[in-house]
């Protein structure tokens, strides 16, 4: 059983025990329970994408981890002016393991 689920403006395919990355959950500690919005649930023969079956299925986590991501370097250059510039950014991101999956009322 597996479910794609919406989080920080991405969707993620997911199953019981996986751990994703998502964009930082600011609001959560290490260990607290998530809720995650679902799209779409696949139970082995049957797939559910109806909105109104997905309303009251919620997809549970925990948080494992927060982190940064890989740095990213941004160069800006103007040609025969003198202007250079050196930007870096590094993405803060919450790793959690999924712990549960509502089955869809049928």
């Amino acid at each position: 059983m597996y479910a794609i689920v919406r989080s920080g403006g991405r969707q993620h395919k997911v199953a019981v025990g996986d751990v994703v990355e998502v964009d930082k959950i600011s609001a959560g500690k290490v260990g607290d329970a998530v809720e995650l919005s679902t799209l779409l649930v696949v139970d082995g023969e049957s797939v559910t994408s109806d909105p109104w079956v997905l309303a009251g299925v919620k997809v549970q986590a925990e948080i494992v981890d927060h982190h940064k991501g890989a740095k990213i370097d941004i160069l800006k250059y103007k040609n025969k002016t003198g202007y250079r510039k050196r930007i870096g950014h590094r993405q803060q991101y919450t790793a959690i393991k999924i712990t549960g999956i509502d089955s869809p009322a049928k």
